[in-house]
This record gives structure tokens, sequence and C-alpha cells, in this order.
């Protein structure tokens, strides 16, 4: 089973907003997952990111792969994925 850190979309019709979780690679976009990471608001200006960053780091010691998505939203933040 491969875990991934990707984003899964909130928020209403043209105001998306999404979750940064850890899934299973085989579960849909909006599908189960196993934890909430944290929060990416593109809509405001600057996009916004929130990271629960001790448990970011937790995931990616555990073999957790970030889809490139997430990878540069972490890196934004500081986070070497």
């Amino acid at each position: 089973m491969a875990v991934k850190m990707r984003l899964t979309r909130i928020g209403a019709k043209g105001k998306p907003s999404y979750r940064v979780v850890v899934a299973n690679s085989e579960s849909p976009r909006d599908g189960k997952f196993l934890e909430i990471l944290g929060n990416y608001y593109p809509g405001k200006d600057p996009a916004e990111v929130v990271l629960k960053e001790d448990r970011v780091r937790e995931w990616l010691s555990k073999g957790a792969k970030p889809t490139l998505t997430v990878s540069q939203l972490l890196e934004r933040k500081g986070i070497k994925s």
C-alpha cells in the first residue's frame, strides 16, 4: 500500500480550497484519507498555506510521497520533501 500526501478539494463552486491529506494512493481524490495535515487557499492574495509541520515531517519520515503540487507547497513553507 503506497501512501501519498495530496490535495482534496473542499469549498463552493468557483471558490476552491483544498485540504492537504495523507491517503492511500488507490483511494479517489475526495475519498477516504488517513489524516488531514493542513489547508491550501489559492483564492487569497497571496495564496495561503496552513500546515501541521510536525505531522508533515513525521509522515515524510514514514515514507509518504507528496504529489508535485504538495511538494511545491512544502517547499514554499520551507519543508524539505
